[in-house]
């Protein structure tokens, strides 16, 4: 009896380093996409390096050196789904936990405001139970709608969100502006990311974003 329980412990161990080992490879790899693509948006003036894997390669940190006026001392931080670890990921999938990418640099420009910017999406459908004369549903696509905290608003802010609101197809998890370090920090989906011209498209709205903030300062 022991026999049998020592063989399918061993057993569950070979398939637990199985499953971590090509998860972890899975993972990386994913990154390393991701990282190429950011690398080559930046054509030529942008370098990725210092990476730091953490969290069983669930997470991804790194520098960016970036020859740009708008960003300087740039980061990246890529978390992914803790595939290596089942548990975990059954957790993660469970609380449909994203898969996102951070961005955060200091500006050249510091802006001279604190700005949260928080995106939220609320959805709906019928009931579960219907009636004989069921209605259709008319649809429509409303322009954003931002919810403030503040009574006032600030001229300086009204070029920032002006384009984050062109940029519908970008979800932005989540958008800050600060004037201490670090001045600009911004959290995609990785969905979003799917190649080159994609990052490349981001990397752009980044700087439209710092130019816009420090419009007022230069």
């Amino acid at each position: 009896m022991g026999r049998f329980i020592l063989i399918d412990v061993a057993v569950a161990l070979a398939l637990f380093f199985f499953w971590y080992g090509w998860f972890v490879r899975y993972n990386r790899r994913r990154a390393a996409d991701v990282l190429q693509w950011v690398q080559a948006a930046c054509l030529g003036k942008g370098r990725i390096v210092d990476l730091r894997w953490q969290a069983s390669s669930s997470r991804l940190k790194a520098t960016l050196h970036l020859s740009s006026r708008w960003f300087e001392d740039a980061r990246l931080t890529i978390r992914l789904l803790p595939r290596p670890l089942p548990v975990q990921w059954a957790l993660s999938r469970w609380q449909r936990q994203e898969e996102t990418l951070t961005f955060e640099a200091d500006m050249g420009f510091p802006p001279g405001f604190h700005l949260d910017i928080i995106r939220h999406r609320w959805s709906g459908n019928s009931g579960a139970k219907s009636s004989t004369r069921t209605r259709p549903w008319i649809i429509h696509r409303p322009g954003p709608v931002i919810l403030t905290t503040k009574e006032d608003w600030p001229v300086e802010l009204s070029p920032v969100v002006n384009a984050l609101a062109a940029w519908r197809d970008k979800d932005f998890v989540g958008v800050r502006f600060n004037s201490t370090s670090p001045h600009f920090t911004a959290t995609v989906a990785l969905e979003n990311l799917s190649d080159k011209k994609s990052a490349a498209a981001l990397l752009g709205l980044f700087r439209e974003l710092a130019a816009s903030s420090s419009a007022k300062q230069h």
